[in-house]
């Protein structure tokens, strides 16, 4: 059985995040054997494992996030946004917040 926890993070990952885990499942965990099957180098997999990671942290560690802010940090987390943009965005949306806030 799986608790709530574990399925929110799950909630969350797009398909292709799946069918990625599932591979690495299939392929007993050796990343030498998933790069092989997605015919890519070892670093390449390994960079898309860590952000892999990163996104499911982020999407497990802080249910104080809206889905905003969780989206916004998983985009950062992929390398979809640079550290400038992901700190532009996410510093006025939290200013927007705060005037929603305030009134």
């Amino acid at each position: 059985m799986f608790d709530r926890q574990y399925k929110n993070w799950v909630e969350f990952l797009e398909e292709e995040d799946m069918a990625f885990i599932k591979r690495l499942v299939l392929c007993s965990g050796s990343l030498k054997d998933l790069a092989a099957a997605y015919n890519v180098t070892y670093p390449t997999l390994r960079l898309r494992l860590d952000r892999l990671i990163a996104k499911i942290q982020i999407f497990d560690a802080n249910n104080q996030m809206d889905d905003f802010e969780r989206q916004l940090r998983a985009y950062y987390a992929e390398g979809k946004l640079d550290a400038t943009v992901f700190k532009r965005l996410l510093s006025e949306y939290r200013k927007k917040g705060a005037k929603t806030n305030e009134k």
